[in-house]
């Protein structure tokens, strides 16, 4: 070949590669005025409440700003800067010294109304927001007197009433779901409510849990943690639950007369203050061994709701299923009855945060998430508990 032949070929090369290079160029252009298209389009339709969280009809426009901006933030992690900005305006909290930023109130009230339908205890138990870590609850343990007289008579002094200082441990409950970037990139994929959903989920269950078993180490201290002992109230230290033995070690009484009675005790042992919004707690083993039960006349104790969706009646109140209550066993304390809202209190600290990171897991998109939440016994009298024990 000769050396005019070669250079025409490297000529006719460069030509190509610049044709190509042409090409990519114009293909790079069109990608960017896409993805400008693209965040467009979703901003218009997110103002018209086309995700899955509608803008409140209280919203001020910080407030839907910076939740306009999580939501882009959320699919291509852009304008972060930005986004910490609206977030202080809107929610006046700046960003966590571990990184990640706030939740919008739009979407942290979504996430707690999952928790609510997901977590039984929280759904009758007294939910507390706070601003800080730092909460307490005084309880009034009695002390105080109050009597009639009549206009003109001598008041007598009223002793001096008596509290208990309750601090319910708090902890920080963390999850990480992940999804690709294609995924999120998709310009009909929900992503606001997808995160809701899979924190409320992964929350849910840890937290459903230590309501029940915590230790109250980092975390909230469960009902069944307490002490228990089978005095009544009266005669009980503040803090104590009282527990009801079923006579038999593992099991319900051998004579269904004998259950039935034994569950109306329970049911009297609970003051009438509390009775009205008390309810029976329990997982589905359990249940299903009440559902079983029968009176002396043979009569079974459990009453079927007629409106869909409410809980079955059992002595004239609800049975809410928690799966996370024990099964019977010796000694085990797998029923409880009373008036949560009165008996126990859960405290959330305001503000869900986020992480969002494309780094660690290639092609996945993972969102680190946290949520501080304590919770406590705060009335010793307004739970009841079951015992399968002889004493």
């Amino acid at each position: 070949m000769e050396i005019k032949d070669i250079k025409a070929d490297i000529d006719r090369y460069h030509n190509l590669a610049e044709r190509g290079f042409q090409q990519v160029h114009d293909m790079t252009e069109k990608l960017a005025d896409l993805e400008s298209r693209l965040e467009e389009t979703e901003t218009k339709q997110n103002r018209i409440g086309f995700a899955g969280i509608s803008p409140g009809a209280n919203e001020t426009l910080d407030i839907k700003e910076h939740r306009l901006a999580f939501s882009q933030w959320i699919k291509r992690g852009r304008n972060e800067d930005t986004l910490i900005d609206l977030q202080q305006k809107a929610m006046s909290v700046g960003v966590d010294a571990d990184g990640g930023l706030a939740v919008p109130t739009a979407i942290d009230q979504q996430i707690e109304k999952l928790l609510r339908s997901i977590s039984p205890i929280r759904q009758i138990a007294r939910v507390v927001p706070v601003g800080t870590s730092d909460y307490k609850k005084l309880v009034n343990t009695g002390g105080s007197t109050s009597g009639w007289v009549s206009e003109t008579a001598a008041r007598l002094e009223t002793n001096t009433p008596q509290f208990a200082e309750v601090i319910p441990p708090m902890g920080e409950i963390f999850c990480n779901p992940s999804i690709t970037q294609h995924a999120l990139d998709d310009v009909f994929f929900d992503a606001e409510s997808w995160l809701s959903e899979e924190i409320a989920d992964e929350i849910g269950i840890q937290e459903g849990a230590a309501f029940v078993s915590g230790d109250g180490v980092n975390k909230p201290k469960g009902l069944l943690t307490y002490t228990t002992a089978s005095t009544a109230d009266s005669a009980r230290a503040f803090g104590t639950l009282q527990h009801i033995p079923t006579g038999v070690s593992g099991n319900w009484p051998a004579v269904d007369g004998d259950t039935a009675n034994l569950l109306i005790d329970v049911v009297h042992t609970l003051r009438p203050p509390y009775r009205q919004g008390a309810v029976w707690v329990m997982n589905s083993a359990t249940l299903s061994t009440i559902r079983k039960l029968k009176d002396a006349n043979g009569q079974f104790l459990w009453q079927n709701t007629l409106v869909e969706g409410q809980p079955g009646m059992l002595l004239g109140y609800p049975v809410i299923e928690a799966e996370d209550m024990p099964d019977i066993a010796a000694d085990s304390l797998p029923v409880a009855f009373g008036n949560f809202d009165r008996g126990y209190t859960i405290v959330d600290r305001m503000g869900t945060r986020i992480l969002r990171d494309p780094y660690t897991n290639k092609p996945y998109v993972h969102f680190y998430t946290t949520k501080r939440t304590g919770g406590a016994v705060v009335n010793s009298e307004a739970i009841k508990l079951i015992k399968f024990s002889l004493t």
